[in-house]
């Protein structure tokens, strides 16, 4: 059966590479971005895609005609003129650094464009001959479980919500409003919670691609307190394959946590970044890399380890990753060397603005 599916946020990074994995793997489906492109949406992200027949495109707000006030939303009309039957949910803000600075967009699209979402979907399914065909699928977060010891077992779909930050309460507010959409309403949703994405067109803000922009720039690489923080790393490509698999076997009602069974400390990282940089890049301007490396004032409540168990993926579904992290820090290392057309216009003076106000001592 082909779909017909509605992308939100899918100029942004994963969601960017998820409509690149499913016009590739599915070109008889029709697919729908929907993206606001601000600051971390990029048009160019879908430049390889534009010209797939069953491609469309349209820029907006997923809080368009807030659902509360009874009016009619920009996500009803294109659910009805596209006879929409899955959403894929990318939409969010999603860097902790920027919900410090400035919480309120985060509750804003987090949290009511996802409920705008829930109500405008809600609705175009109630009216359909067969509702058992149609999904919400909503792209999570593992920050939502909060943070864990150096001894405590990884975080499973069963692991109480301990937010730390106001972009993993947003987001955890708008995985309890999909359950309970699933649950009154019976909308068939599943939520994904992910560990730490990397790859192809990741904004510069994020630790990976600023690792890699500032080596080939001769900037400082600023790490947060004694580096020691963990994270579980996961390969873009296999996120999106994950994410197939869910949407195509996943069982309505269900959360599934996706990991890439990759747990690095942040120091660990960006020192392996530098070796590999030294290497595919011999002219940099400073040499060894490493001597770059600046440790800067940590930020505040930092998680300290995040782990995911992604067993439930594995044994109900069948999905495991398939790239390694030394594998796939090349591959982004490479892409980074290859693309500098992509990521120089987006070093803005906004997003400079930004960098000297959150590294600043």
């Amino acid at each position: 059966m082909s779909r017909r599916l509605l992308v939100t946020g899918g100029a942004g990074f994963i969601g960017a590479n998820f409509v690149h994995h499913w016009c590739r793997v599915y070109p008889n489906d029709r697919v729908v971005v929907l993206d606001a492109l601000t600051y971390a949406g990029n048009l160019p992200n879908l430049k390889l895609v534009q010209e797939y027949e069953n491609f469309g495109f349209v820029q907006g707000d997923i809080c368009d005609g807030y659902a509360g006030q009874g009016q009619r939303t920009l996500v009803d009309k294109i659910l009805g003129a596209e006879n929409i039957d899955t959403i894929a949910h990318f939409a969010a803000e999603s860097h902790v650094d920027r919900s410090i600075l400035a919480p309120g967009a985060f509750v804003q699209t987090n949290v009511v464009g996802t409920f705008t979402l829930l109500e405008s979907f809600r609705q175009h399914w109630e009216t359909k001959a067969q509702p058992e065909n149609y999904l919400f699928l909503h792209v999570s977060t593992d920050e939502v479980y909060g943070s864990l010891s150096p001894d405590d077992p990884a975080f499973s779909e069963t692991t109480a919500y301990s937010p730390n930050s106001p972009y993993s309460a947003s987001k955890a507010g708008s995985d309890h409003l999909v359950r309970a959409y699933y649950h009154t309403y019976k909308l068939p949703t599943i939520i994904t919670n992910c560990s730490n994405n990397y790859g192809a067109f990741q904004f510069p803000e994020k630790l990976i691609p600023l690792m890699c922009i500032n080596i080939l720039m001769g900037k400082p690489l600023p790490v947060y307190g004694d580096g020691k923080n963990v994270r579980d790393w996961l390969y873009v490509n296999d996120h999106c394959q994950a994410l197939d698999v869910v949407i195509h076997q996943g069982k309505p009602g269900e959360n599934y946590n996706i990991g890439g069974n990759n747990e690095v400390e942040n120091i660990s990282l960006v020192k392996t970044l530098c070796q590999i940089m030294d290497e595919l890049a011999p002219d940099l301007p400073v040499s060894p890399a490493e001597k770059l490396i600046t440790f800067v004032k940590d930020r505040p409540g930092h998680d300290r380890r995040y782990a995911i168990n992604a067993n439930k993926l594995k044994t109900e579904l069948g999905w495991s990753p398939s790239v390694t992290i030394t594998e796939g820090l090349r591959l982004t290392v490479q892409w980074y060397l290859e693309n500098s057309d992509w990521w120089k216009p987006l070093l803005s003076e906004e997003y400079q603005a930004y960098y000297r106000q959150n590294y600043s001592q």
